[in-house]
Order: structure tokens, then C-alpha cells, then sequence
């Protein structure tokens, strides 16, 4: 592909229409064209449900605070990290009444994430002084995360993979307490369960994504045995995998919230704090429909898992 089409669709997307950009991007991301009138692999299965599976409540479900109440609804209010407030506006954040420790995430986009470890070690590029404060990954550069989440706050996020569902969310700013117990006291562990016409089939459990030098993923069955395929794009876990303590109560949380939504596939995205499993998100397009299977015979594999017109 020359140069001036690669330009013209990372700067100008909106110039393609849905499918066309998705035929264009795909050889790109992938090592294959997209095949869309009879898909076999996972991931043009996800391309094919972008242009094709367009229902209201995907929009609602994507919405990071209108998916907690939908969540609270099947798993109960207890299951659900609380919500310290919601903002349109970078200067409507009240940072002198948030805690010590807290997230924020825009509402709208995948990657809008900034997290506070210590509110106390709050500063600026231009005010840190280092030899005051050595260690610079304990302090929380307020002035960098109110730069990151405006440039999210602008971003039209579906225009960068076409991704339906986030096309009507408006743009907020989400903050919620910064969750953890003694088992995950560094970050939490997410585990994410790939559901198929509404039943959970396997999952892959991560850590630590905010540095991709330090992240691992590895994808297990859903009583916790590995599975022989991993991504490509980032390192698997040594040894044993990170199971929660109470695997069966994570499955069943993801099998009742998957089987509440209609769609052909769905990620469930928990957490286990002291326990018990903790809503994080619904997500309807992995990695958008790119996801780096290795071996890549898996890519189709996993594809055979998806019913489209089931």
C-alpha cells in the first residue's frame, strides 16, 4: 500500500466508509486480507459483527458507567467497584476531595487511563524536584494525566478501528477508587472471559498492562488449565498461572452477565478482590479484531467457537 493511502487513512479516517477502511487496515494489522461474505477466522468474525451486529444496547453496554448499572442488575450492587463521581470536564475533577488512591477513566475509549497510587506524592514535570523525590514512579504527574485525559476527551475513538459500539458513547471522565487486596497489592489481575452466543468458553487472565515491558497474558480453560496458543504481542506468564481463589464464583458471574446480553461474542471482564468477583467491563471487539494469535492456526480455531447467524 503506498504512502499516501497509509496517510490518508490514519489522519483522514473518516474520508472511508465502515467496510472499506476495515478491508484497508486489516493487511496492515494482520497478515492476511479480510474476508467478510464467509469468515472462518476469529478475528474477521469481529470485523464482520463491526458492520453488521449493530444493536442499541452494545452502545449502553460499552459505556463504562452505563455498563456498571447494567452489571449491578444481574450480579447485585456488592459486585460492582463504586463510583466516586462522573465529570464532562478535566477541570469539573474535585482533586483535593479524592482519596489518597484513585482511577480515572474516560467513559468513551479503550486506553483513556490514569491511575493514582498516592495522591500525597501529587507534582508536576516542571515542579519535580529529583533529588527531593528519587523515586519519580511514586509521585503522580497531575499536569500529564490532565493532558492525557483531554487528548482522550477529543478523541473520536471509532474512527480508529471502527468499533460500532463507541460511536454514540459521550465523552466523560469515570473516577473510582483504586481497588486491590493482599494477593494483588501492585495491580489487579483481570481475568477475561471470551464468551460465544452467550456462554463463556475460556478466558485469558493479565497483569500489570499499564507497562508493557512488566505485562503478561495467558489464556486458560475455564478451570484454570493453560491453553496451547498465546498472544504474540505480549509475554505469557512463568510458571503457574494467577488463578483467583475462587474460580467457579468468577465463572458463574460471567456465565449470568453473558447470558443477559444477546450477541454472538462478548468479553466478560472481572476482577476477584477479597474473594469475590468484581464487574470491570463488556468488551465486543478484542484488541479490535486484531488480536495476534501464536500458533496462528488459532486465530481460525477460535473462529470455529463464533456462530454469526446462530
Amino acid at each position: 500500500m503506498n504512502r499516501v493511502l497509509k496517510n490518508l487513512l490514519f489522519r483522514f479516517p473518516f474520508l472511508f466508509s465502515d467496510r472499506r477502511f476495515l478491508e484497508l487496515v486489516h493487511p496492515l494489522r494482520t497478515s492476511h486480507q479480510l474476508c467478510l461474505d464467509e469468515p472462518k477466522r476469529f478475528n474477521d468474525k469481529i470485523q464482520y459483527l463491526k458492520l453488521y451486529d449493530r444493536k442499541p444496547l452494545y452502545t449502553t453496554l460499552s459505556d463504562k458507567v452505563s455498563a456498571k448499572d447494567f452489571a449491578a442488575g444481574i450480579l447485585g450492587p456488592e459486585a460492582i467497584i463504586p463510583t466516586l463521581g462522573v465529570y464532562d470536564r478535566v477541570g469539573d475533577i474535585p482533586w483535593e476531595s479524592l482519596p489518597s488512591s484513585f482511577v480515572l477513566k474516560c467513559t468513551h475509549d479503550s486506553g483513556g487511563l490514569v491511575i493514582c497510587r498516592d495522591k500525597a506524592a501529587l507534582t508536576n514535570d516542571a515542579a519535580l524536584d529529583r533529588s527531593a523525590a528519587p523515586d519519580r514512579e511514586a509521585s503522580f504527574d497531575r499536569d500529564a494525566a490532565c493532558a492525557k485525559l483531554e487528548a482522550c476527551l477529543k478523541r473520536r475513538f471509532f474512527y480508529q478501528s471502527r468499533e460500532w459500539c463507541y460511536k454514540d458513547i459521550k465523552p466523560r471522565i469515570l473516577c473510582e477508587p483504586l481497588m486491590g487486596d493482599e494477593r494483588q497489592k501492585d495491580s489487579l489481575i483481570d481475568y477475561k472471559f471470551f464468551c460465544f452466543n452467550s456462554k463463556p468458553r475460556f478466558m485469558y487472565i493479565s497483569s500489570g498492562l499499564e507497562d508493557h515491558s512488566t505485562a503478561r497474558i495467558s489464556f486458560a480453560d475455564l478451570e484454570g488449565r493453560p491453553l496451547p496458543f498465546r498472544r504474540s504481542d505480549y509475554r505469557p506468564f512463568e510458571g503457574d498461572l494467577p488463578l483467583p481463589q475462587n474460580l467457579p464464583a468468577l465463572v458463574d458471574a460471567a456465565s449470568r452477565l453473558a447470558a443477559a446480553v444477546p450477541a454472538p461474542f462478548l468479553r466478560v471482564d472481572l476482577y476477584e478482590i477479597g474473594g469475590k468477583p468484581y464487574f470491570s467491563e463488556f468488551t465486543f471487539y478484542p484488541n479490535g479484531g486484531y488480536l495476534p494469535f501464536d500458533p496462528p492456526e488459532w486465530d481460525e480455531k477460535i473462529g470455529e467457537m463464533l456462530n454469526l447467524h446462530p
